[in-house]
C-alpha cells in the first residue's frame, strides 16, 4: 500500500493528466469547429464568386474540377471533387449558420458527412440533436443509425411525442424518455437461431458491458451481478443492478429467455419493493425494473400491472440488426391503430 510522498505523487499525477486530458479534448473541439466552419465558408466563396450579382448561382462543372486540382496540389488530400461538392450539400442543408454552430457545436465535419447521407430531415435532425448532446464518437453515431434508434424510440412513444423527438432531444426526466422498443443486442455475437442460455447471454453482456451501457441509458452505472436476496433459507437472485446518476435510483434488470409470464412481472414486483424499502436512501427515487425478453406480452403487462405504473417496464431485445422497413411498418401500424382506438 502506498503512503507518504508516493501517495502525494500519485495524486499529482492524476491532476495533472486530468488537466492535459481536458485541454487535448478541447483542443480537438476546437479543430472540429474550425474545420467545419472552414468548409462552409469555402462554398460561400464559391457561391458569391459564381453568382456575379444573379440571384441563383449556376455551378459549373468545370469550375469544382478546376478547384480541386489546384487546392490538391497546394493543401494536399481532402478537396476531390466529391469532398467539394459535400461542402456545397453542407452549405445548402445548413443555411442559417450562427445557429447552427451554436446548437452542434460536438460534431465534426466526419459527424456532418454521415448526417448528410440521411435523406429525411426529420431523422437527421435528432440523429444530429442527440449526437451533440450526448458528445457522441462518430462510430457511437453510426451505430445509432445503423440501429434505427429514432424508430426504436418512436415506437415506445405517441404520435406527439415522436415529432418532438426531431426538434428537441428529451431530458431524461423519467425511465419512459429512454425506452427503446426493440432492445438492439447485436454486439454480443450470440447466434439467434442457436440454443443459449440466460446465464449465456448475462455472460455475454458484462463481457461487452460499455456496449451494452450505449444502447441503454446514458449516466447508467453497474452495480453488481446476481445479486442475492435471502429470506431464511430461500434465495433469489437478481440478475443485473445498475444506478442511474441522474434519475438517482436503482436500475434493475432481469433477462428472459422465453415470452413474457405474469409471474415474471409478480417476481420483480417483490424485487423492487425489496430495494425501494431497504436499500435506496431517503433522498433517492424509487427503484426502476426493466425485463428484457425475447417476446413481450403486452396483454400480461397491460393487466399485472396497475394504470399509474411507473416503475415497472417490458421491451423485447434483438440478436441482429433490425431491418428499417420493418421498424418503419411497425410505427405505421401502430400509429394505425392508435387511431382506431381514438375514433
Amino acid at each position: 500500500m502506498k503512503t507518504g510522498i508516493y501517495k502525494k505523487h500519485d495524486e499529482l499525477l492524476y491532476k495533472i493528466s486530468s488537466l492535459l486530458e481536458e485541454a487535448r479534448n478541447r483542443i480537438v473541439r476546437k479543430v472540429d469547429q474550425t474545420i467545419v466552419c472552414t468548409y462552409r465558408h469555402i462554398w460561400r466563396e464559391i457561391v458569391e464568386f459564381q453568382q456575379w450579382g444573379k440571384e441563383k448561382a449556376e455551378y459549373g462543372k468545370s469550375l469544382i474540377d478546376l478547384l480541386s486540382v489546384e487546392l490538391t496540389k497546394k493543401f494536399g488530400d481532402g478537396f476531390s471533387v466529391r469532398s467539394i461538392r459535400r461542402m456545397r450539400q453542407f452549405y445548402t442543408m445548413y443555411p442559417i449558420w450562427p445557429t447552427l454552430l451554436a446548437k452542434f457545436k460536438n460534431l465534426s465535419w466526419s459527424h456532418f458527412i454521415l448526417l448528410m447521407q440521411i435523406d429525411d430531415s426529420n431523422k437527421r435532425n435528432f440523429y444530429a440533436i442527440e449526437s451533440n448532446a450526448n458528445n457522441r464518437s462518430l462510430r457511437e453515431l453510426k451505430r445509432q443509425f445503423d440501429t434505427s434508434l429514432y424508430h426504436r424510440l418512436a415506437l415506445s412513444k405517441n404520435k406527439q411525442e415522436v415529432k418532438q423527438l426531431s426538434k428537441l432531444w428529451q431530458i431524461i426526466e423519467k425511465p419512459e424518455d429512454a425506452l427503446k422498443d426493440p432492445y438492439v443486442l447485436e454486439f454480443l455475437w450470440l447466434e439467434e437461431k442457436s440454443y443459449y442460455s440466460e446465464q449465456d447471454l448475462e455472460s455475454a453482456i458484462i463481457s461487452h458491458l460499455q456496449k451494452f451501457l450505449l444502447e441503454m441509458w446514458k449516466w447508467l452505472m453497474f452495480v453488481e451481478r446476481q445479486k442475492r436476496i435471502t429470506n431464511n433459507e430461500e434465495h433469489y437472485r437478481i440478475d443485473l443492478v445498475f444506478y442511474h446518476r441522474f434519475l438517482k435510483c436503482f436500475v434493475l434488470i432481469d433477462l428472459k429467455k422465453w415470452k413474457l409470464a405474469h409471474q415474471d412481472i409478480g417476481q420483480m414486483q417483490m424485487y423492487v419493493n425489496y430495494y425501494d424499502r431497504k436499500i435506496k436512501k431517503s433522498d433517492e427515487n424509487p427503484t426502476i425494473w426493466l425485463l428484457l425478453c425475447e417476446q413481450n406480452n403486452h396483454f400480461v403487462v397491460k393487466y399485472t400491472l396497475p394504470k399509474e405504473n411507473k416503475q415497472i417496464f417490458s421491451r423485447e431485445y434483438r440478436l441482429y440488426l433490425p431491418s428499417k422497413k420493418q421498424l418503419e411498418n411497425q410505427l405505421r401500424k401502430k400509429f394505425e391503430n392508435q387511431k382506431e382506438t381514438d375514433n
